[in-house]
């Protein structure tokens, strides 16, 4: 809290606690707080999302081992290791996804991010150009999808009625005489 000085009749000064500084700090606390609720939050839902990911990520790696089972059994052996070899990294994946907390994993996003920020840039084009084409798409086909016809207008309309012609002037503009006073402006 600060603080100012004024003179008084008992002496050169006293202290006065300024009022606008406790709102500003009870602001301050308050967005703080709502901060920390907004960062609790998220890594709630990023610990709850990536569970569930990874156990989704470990379903499927399942399904890939199967595929490759299949392949190796119909004596296609490098479609069966390369099948094989994914499933191992999504099995990984699914694993760390599973075990890892929201802030974990908040944290390796942020260091990734500061190590190879080229790689979250172009990360990040690529997905605003994709966004891009599915809008020009989805805008092109609600563009070429006929709209329903408006329903006919039922109420009657507000206000005096409007006139259905407009009405023709009898007047006709008559010239301005012309004697040398006008002229001159005399």
């Amino acid at each position: 809290m600060s603080t100012y000085e004024t003179p008084t009749a008992n002496g050169p000064s006293a202290r006065i606690d300024d009022p606008s500084d406790s709102t500003a700090q009870q602001a301050k606390e308050k967005a703080q707080q709502a901060a920390g609720q907004a960062r609790r939050g998220l890594r709630d839902q990023v610990d709850t999302r990536s569970t569930d990911a990874g156990h989704r990520v470990s379903g499927m790696a399942q399904d890939v081992r199967d595929v490759a089972e299949q392949l190796r059994g119909q004596g296609k052996d490098q479609p069966a290791r390369l099948a094989e070899q994914a499933a191992q990294r999504a099995e990984s994946l699914g694993n760390y996804l599973a075990r890892s907390d929201g802030d974990t994993i908040l944290r390796d996003v942020e260091d990734f991010g500061r190590r190879q920020p080229w790689v979250v840039i172009a990360g990040g084009v690529a997905l605003g150009f994709a966004a891009s084409r599915f809008l020009k798409a989805s805008s092109t086909r609600r563009a070429d999808t006929p709209r329903p016809a408006l329903p006919a207008r039922t109420a009657p309309p507000v206000g005096p009625p409007m006139p259905t012609q407009t009405p023709t002037s009898t007047l006709t503009p008559t010239p301005a005489p012309l004697s040398g006073d006008l002229r001159n402006g005399r």
